[in-house]
C-alpha cells in the first residue's frame, strides 16, 4: 500500500506531469547531497486554522521521525487555501533555528504572488537541500530512508 493511499485513495493534481517530475526531480537532487530527507505534500484545503499545524500533524504520520539523524523536511501546501508551512525535524531545526524557516517562507511567497508555484517549491526544495548539505553532508553509506515522490491529499 502506497501512502497515498492512506489519505485518499486518489491523487489529485495541481500539477502537470512535467512538474510533478521537475518537483521529484529536485526532491532527488537536493537529497543526493545530505543525509538528510525532503518530502513534499499538496492537498486542496488545510483542515486546520493553522497550516503549520497541519504540517506537524502529516511530518508525524508520514513517519519522517524515522530518520537516523532527525534531519526530515516536510514541505506542505494547501493549494486552494493558499496555504503553506514547512516543519523540520528537531536535528535540523536545532542547527538552522527559526530565522531560516522564516526566510524561505517569505521567498517562496514573493513566487506564488507571481503565480510560479513550480518553480517557487523548486527554489524551496533546493535552499532547503543546501541547508542540510551544509549540516548533514552525504556519506558513502547514506541511504534513502523516505519516499521521494509527491503526497497528494484530498
Amino acid at each position: 500500500m502506497n501512502i497515498l493511499s492512506l489519505f485518499t485513495g486518489k491523487k489529485k493534481s495541481f500539477f502537470s506531469k512535467e512538474d510533478e517530475e521537475r518537483m521529484v526531480q529536485a526532491i532527488r537532487f537536493a537529497e543526493k547531497q545530505t543525509s538528510g530527507e525532503v518530502r513534499l505534500f499538496v492537498e486542496s484545503h488545510c483542515s486546520y486554522i493553522q497550516p503549520i499545524d497541519r504540517a506537524k500533524e502529516l511530518f508525524a504520520e508520514l513517519k519522517m521521525t524515522a530518520t537516523k539523524d532527525r534531519n526530515g523536511v516536510l514541505l506542505y501546501f494547501a493549494m486552494k487555501d493558499r496555504q503553506m508551512a514547512i516543519w523540520g525535524d528537531e536535528g535540523i531545526h536545532q542547527k538552522m533555528g527559526q530565522g531560516f524557516w522564516e526566510k524561505e517562507v517569505a521567498k517562496i511567497l514573493a513566487d506564488f504572488k507571481r503565480e510560479h508555484f513550480v518553480d517557487g517549491i523548486c527554489n524551496m526544495i533546493q535552499a532547503v537541500g543546501e541547508a542540510l548539505k551544509e549540516n548533514f553532508p552525504y556519506a558513502s553509506d547514506d541511504k534513502n530512508e523516505l519516499d521521494d515522490t509527491i503526497v497528494f491529499g484530498k
